[in-house]
C-alpha cells in the first residue's frame, strides 16, 4: 500500500522532473520562453493522471492547487517561475491552470469519478499545449475572434488532440461505446470554442472545467 508521504514524494518527483527538463530548455538550448512554458503546461497536467492511480486524497489535490495557485500569482510580480512566467505578463494563464486543479479535483475526487477531473486537466495540457504550439508552427491561415488571434491549424491541432484525449480516458474508464465516441466529438468541438477565448489565460479554467462538466453530463 502507497501512505500518503509516498504519494506526496511522487508527485513532488514528477514535478520536479518536469521543472527541471524546462529549465534546462530555458537556459542550455534556442527553443524559447514559448516552447519551455507548454513543456510544463504538458508535463505538469499528467500529474492528474498519478494522482488518479495513486488514488490521491482530496486535500491533497485541494491544498496543491491552493498553494501552486498563490505561487502562480506571486512569479507574476517576482522571477520566481522564469521559465513559465515573465515578471509584469499580461496573463493569468498559470493561476488559472492551478485552481482549475483544484476545482476539478474537489467536484469530482470525493464521488470517485477521477476520470472526468482527469479528462478535464488533460484536455487543457495537451489540447491546448498542442495547439498553441502547432498553431505557431504551422498556422498559415489566421482569424481573429473578439480580438484573440488564432489559426485554423491550431484549432484543428485543439480539437483532434482534444477527441484523442477524451476517447482515451473515456474508453479506458468505462470502456468502448457509442455514447463515449460521441461524448469525445462534443467534447472536442466545445473546447476548441471555449479555447479561443482565451483572454488573460481565461482559457486555461473555461477549457478543463467545460470540458469536464459536458463529459460527465453527457457521459450519466
Amino acid at each position: 500500500m502507497v501512505t500518503t508521504a509516498m504519494q506526496i514524494l511522487m508527485v513532488l518527483a514528477w514535478l520536479g522532473l518536469v521543472g527541471a527538463i524546462a529549465e534546462g530548455l530555458r537556459r542550455y538550448t534556442p527553443v524559447g520562453t514559448e516552447v519551455t512554458r507548454k513543456v510544463v503546461h504538458i508535463g505538469a497536467g499528467q500529474v492528474i493522471l498519478l494522482a488518479w492511480w495513486l488514488d490521491t486524497p482530496t486535500w491533497m489535490g485541494v491544498t496543491a492547487s491552493l498553494i501552486f495557485s498563490g505561487v502562480a500569482l506571486i512569479s507574476y510580480h517576482y522571477p520566481i517561475l522564469p521559465g513559465i512566467n515573465g515578471v509584469g505578463r499580461h496573463s493569468l494563464g498559470t493561476f488559472f491552470y492551478a485552481l482549475s486543479m483544484g476545482l476539478l479535483t474537489l467536484a469530482f475526487w470525493p464521488p470517485k469519478l477521477p476520470q472526468f477531473a482527469s479528462l478535464g486537466i488533460l484536455t487543457m495540457t495537451w489540447g491546448d499545449g498542442l495547439a498553441a504550439l502547432g498553431g505557431q508552427r504551422f498556422g498559415r491561415h489566421p482569424y481573429r475572434v473578439l480580438g484573440s488571434q488564432k489559426s485554423w491549424e491550431g484549432s484543428l491541432i485543439m480539437a483532434v488532440a482534444t477527441f484523442l484525449t477524451c476517447l482515451g480516458v473515456l474508453s479506458g474508464a468505462s470502456g468502448w461505446s457509442g455514447q463515449v465516441l460521441i461524448t469525445a466529438v462534443l467534447v472536442a468541438i466545445a473546447a476548441t470554442a471555449l479555447e479561443t477565448l482565451s483572454f488573460y489565460g481565461f482559457d486555461n479554467l473555461t477549457v478543463p472545467l467545460g470540458s469536464a462538466v459536458l463529459a460527465y453530463w453527457l457521459m450519466g
